[in-house]
């Protein structure tokens, strides 16, 4: 099993930027749209575990962390279940982080089980 690493400081940018990319550079949407959600879609095809590091950054927004995780769930609809079997995430310079995006994850699964109970069709999770 293979383990697919993302650094955002290195991959992306260093200081990160809001939510939505109509908001400015390095948004939250740009990074999942074209390095988070490839990489994590890959590994669910695959079989491999990924593991995505936040710290080296000058920081981030709340909306930033929110797109990118709990978009994964909104927006790729994948499932809460196979993100928590195949992402570590990695923040040791700011680890009260990893409270706030698990609550976003769980967020974002209540969502989608509204979203999907509402409009008759079946859950995916």
């Amino acid at each position: 099993m293979e383990l697919i690493k993302i650094n955002i400081a290195k991959d992306f940018s260093k200081t990160p930027g809001s939510r939505y990319e109509k908001e400015g550079k390095f948004s939250g949407e740009l990074f999942r749209k074209t390095i988070f959600a490839p990489a994590v879609l890959k590994a669910i095809e695959n079989d491999n575990k990924i593991e995505i590091n936040l710290d080296g950054t000058a920081g981030y927004g709340t909306s930033f962390l929110e797109e990118i995780f709990g978009g994964l769930i909104r927006v790729n609809k994948i499932p809460y279940k196979e993100l928590k079997k195949r992402l570590t995430i990695i923040s040791t310079e700011e680890d009260y982080l990893l409270e706030d995006i698990e609550a976003d994850l769980l967020d974002a699964k209540k969502y989608r089980k509204l979203v999907c109970s509402k409009s008759n069709k079946a859950m995916w999770f």
